[in-house]
């Protein structure tokens, strides 16, 4: 039997999976280059604060969706094998997110 991807600390994505989550990290880093350019032309203090609250939502909803993957496949893949000691791990992240 094959080790799960919570044993092996790894996750095979699809080539579908990686596009969405590349996709999401080059606007987020496009973001972030927005604002330093902001930074460097002194805009104004809002104006920066609002593009910081639209990546800490952009970042927040990334974050989601691995969760989301995470608990359809690994969690339910660790589950069928009767490894709930992975519900342990789920409860750790949920700790981290607040």
């Amino acid at each position: 039997m094959s080790k799960s991807c919570c044993e092996t600390k790894t996750k095979n994505r699809s080539i579908e999976e990686k596009k969405t989550i590349t996709t999401r990290l080059n606007k987020i880093i496009g973001q972030m280059n927005g604002i330093k350019n902001m930074v460097e032309e002194d805009r104004y203090c809002d104006d920066i604060l609002i593009q910081l609250s639209a990546i800490d939502k952009s970042i927040k909803s990334l974050a989601n969706l691995i969760l989301d993957n995470h608990m359809h496949t690994c969690l339910i893949e660790n589950i069928k094998e009767d490894n709930y000691e992975v519900i342990d791990e789920i409860v750790d992240l949920f700790k981290r997110f607040q």
